[in-house]
């Protein structure tokens, strides 16, 4: 395990989910079920989307290094065009969570449908492209998975048990405008390696 690629999935994933739909989604579920089974149906989902991402990116790494370089740029070229485009509409999500309750549902449907919401929500979600992205760049997939699951695992458990409070008082906009720029900057640091590698 390397700790520097732990961390910088860290730092990369987690203000990525922070204004993401997958975080307002968790909200919902948290004011409408029951906690710890929510968590534990979240954190499944998160768990195998993260082992799909970085199973997928260390397939793209078996190309010649110049190829998954550009490929990599693209990806956080791309992220962070759309984290700074959806900053504003992220802002707006967290006022319309749904107050209906079903606490007297079992633990397991609760966690089920928690599992199956995420799950299929996190497709195609940026963090996903990031942890991608991170596995394609480093060789270290065990070190990618900690460090985004990580990541996803602390965002869901602020939304499940500080829920509705953290949306009041987090800087959305701001969060997703900085997420914007860390994808930006990995995009130009992948883009220079990757001229390097066809110069080279």
């Amino acid at each position: 395990m390397t700790l520097s690629v732990v961390l910088t999935s860290f730092v990369l994933v987690a203000p990525v989910e922070l204004p993401d739909k997958t975080m307002f989604a968790t909200l919902v579920l948290a004011s409408r079920f029951r906690p710890l089974p929510v968590l534990a149906g979240v954190g499944t989902a998160f768990a195998m989307q993260s082992a799909i991402a970085v199973v997928a990116g260390t397939l793209l790494s078996l190309l010649p290094r110049q190829f998954v370089m550009v490929a990599v740029t693209l990806l956080f070229a791309v992220g962070a065009v759309l984290l700074w485009r959806s900053a504003d509409d992220a802002s707006e999500q967290g006022k319309y969570l749904d107050t209906a309750t079903h606490r007297d549902w079992p633990a397991w449907r609760i966690a089920l449908a928690s599992f199956g919401i995420t799950f299929l929500a996190e497709w195609g979600d940026l963090s996903q492209l990031a942890t991608a992205g991170l596995a394609a760049r480093y060789d270290a997939p065990l070190s990618v998975f900690i460090g985004a699951f990580a990541a996803l695992l602390l965002i869901a458990s602020l939304a499940v048990f500080v829920g509705a409070k953290l949306v009041a008082r987090l800087p959305v906009r701001m969060v997703g405008r900085t997420a914007a720029l860390l994808f930006a900057a990995f995009a130009v640091l992948a883009g220079y390696e990757a001229i390097t590698a066809f110069a080279g």
